[in-house]
């Protein structure tokens, strides 16, 4: 499937790396890969389109503060907090810290006065206790469906301190001045209802179960009785009022023994239903379909083959349709020791296919050659997708290290049409704004395509476990041509419209119908 490209060619990334977001950070209307750096530097990570090299926006005067150099950064998501239209930047560093409090706290970088600061650094917010907690992952939600965001935290905690965060803007607070980049941040968790110590690893967000398109929170997490941590599972239902209730053992989601590291939604046998595809820490993957249960109640089922199941060193789990063929595919980032030489944990590759005649009955699960993105001597701790280069085929950036220092490394789809048909097959890409102008984090995209397939995508708020993918949903269609758009948005607010033939292979941007200016 993947080849290795050369645009890092001219930089040097050999350090210790984590977590990998997609966000606008120049505003300039492409993507940017961002990248939590532990042993050195954040880096924006920009294509050059003259060049066809990345370049590294952190280097420039008015992005340097992103590089934050003296946070060891594990976890990094983006998302629109005050509804200004542009995305603001989340680090979760863990220095010196593995559970409990940590000694540097967490970064929240937003654009002011032309240039990009610490929201953290601002008096009114440098007290904030939730952000001085040894975290995993975070991720954005717009709890409220307002076009603002809220940040989640996932915390690994230590004899009951340090407890899950969701941090937002402060909106009565008399000192907000969003004119002029003030914001006056708060941790509402409590409020949320979703306030638990446990061993947060992964977390994703989005309207999981289909409740108006209200945006649901699933943790996956990791026992150690040690430190007073069970290992169950949360799936936070969205209530509609600002709070969640756990429904994890109703939903037999909860996968009490096991550790959960990277996760991703997906609707892979196109039943309109979310699926959730997690892999545990040396422990069974899993894939859980989602079906409707006596009374519509919504549960899980993990349907996970034996191939697909066999326990890996595993950090990154996503879902996308690679090849544009018109079935999801789920790549496998895994981690190799550095203590044993002969030690090997090559990434995996594996494509589902759905029954072509009934969509609700159990898809096929089969591996695929990954080709040069195996890399079995990897030290993968995070990965990210985007159409970086604007071809209509993702590319994947994956990062390494904890074990050991080794450079960042970016793969594209191989086009050899004797085996891979990327670059002929048709897609359509789906950009839904907020009311604010910035990308609608949690919105779920329906396609329905000329034959009568419906695939659906849900907006990245953050995926899985460190990382957050592009905030766009990416349609692979084959041979098949568009016909319908549905956008569901936080608010529940629907907005649809009919695609030509003429329509495929092109970005489409949906606004909100109370667009703001």
């Amino acid at each position: 499937m993947f080849i290795k490209t050369n645009w890092l060619k001219n930089l040097d990334t050999s350090q210790l790396n984590y977590g990998v977001a997609v966000s606008d950070v120049d505003n300039d209307g492409s993507l940017e890969w961002i990248v939590a750096g532990f042993s050195g530097p954040n880096f924006v990570l920009k294509f050059d389109r003259a060049t066809k090299r990345l370049i590294n926006l952190a280097q420039d005067h008015r992005y340097n503060a992103i590089a934050d150099q003296g946070g060891q950064a594990i976890g990094v998501c983006a998302c629109d907090i005050d509804g200004d239209g542009r995305e603001e930047i989340y680090f979760l560093n863990t220095n010196n810290a593995y559970a409990g409090r940590a000694d540097y706290g967490d970064s929240l970088f937003k654009w002011r006065n032309g240039k990009y600061v610490n929201l953290y650094t601002d008096p009114v917010n440098s007290r904030m206790e939730a952000k001085s907690f040894a975290g995993r992952s975070v991720a954005c939600i717009d709890r409220l469906g307002t076009g603002k965001y809220s940040i989640v935290i996932a915390t690994y905690s230590r004899g009951g301190v340090g407890n899950f965060a969701l941090v937002e803007m402060d909106e009565n607070h008399p000192s907000n001045d969003v004119s002029n980049g003030n914001i006056v941040l708060k941790n509402v968790a409590s409020v949320a209802k979703i306030d638990k110590a446990t061993g947060g690893r992964g977390l994703v967000v989005g309207p999981i179960l289909g409740n108006n398109g209200r945006s649901d929170i699933f943790f996956g997490n990791e026992g150690n009785p040690w430190m007073g941590n069970p290992g169950d599972n949360f799936l936070f239902k969205n209530l509609g009022n600002g709070s969640f209730e756990d429904i994890a053992e109703q939903a037999e989601i909860q996968d009490k023994y096991n550790n959960a590291r990277g996760i991703s939604l997906a609707d892979f046998n196109r039943d309109g239903l979310l699926d959730i595809a997690y892999g545990n820490w040396e422990g069974e993957h899993r894939l859980f379909m989602q079906f409707k249960a006596v009374g519509e109640a919504r549960k899980f089922r993990n349907i996970a083959n034996r191939q697909y199941a066999v326990p890996t060193k595993i950090r990154t789990v996503i879902a996308a349709d690679f090849d544009n063929n018109g079935d999801t595919d789920i790549f496998m980032n895994n981690i190799c020791s550095h203590r044993d030489p002969n030690d090997r944990e090559p990434n995996k590759l594996f494509t589902i296919i759905p029954n072509q005649f009934n969509n609700s009955s159990d898809p096929e699960i089969k591996k695929m050659n990954i080709g040069q993105a195996k890399e079995p001597r990897g030290f993968g701790t995070g990965a990210a997708i985007t159409d970086m280069d604007g071809d209509g085929v993702l590319d994947l950036l994956i990062s390494h290290g904890e074990s050991q220092t080794q450079p960042l490394k970016v793969y594209r789809v191989n086009r050899d049409v004797s085996r891979n048909q990327a670059g002929k097959y048709n897609w359509v890409r789906v950009f839904p704004r907020t009311k604010y102008g910035a990308p609608a984090r949690g919105a779920l995209v329906k396609l329905t395509t000329r034959t009568g397939r419906v695939y659906s995508s849900v907006i990245d708020g953050g995926s899985g476990y460190l990382c957050q993918m592009e905030p766009v949903a990416h349609f692979g269609l084959g041979e098949d041509k568009p016909m319908k758009l549905d956008v569901q948005y936080p608010d529940g607010v629907v907005v649809s419209a009919s695609l030509r033939k003429s329509d495929k292979n092109k970005v489409h941007f949906v606004d909100h119908p109370d667009k703001v200016n």
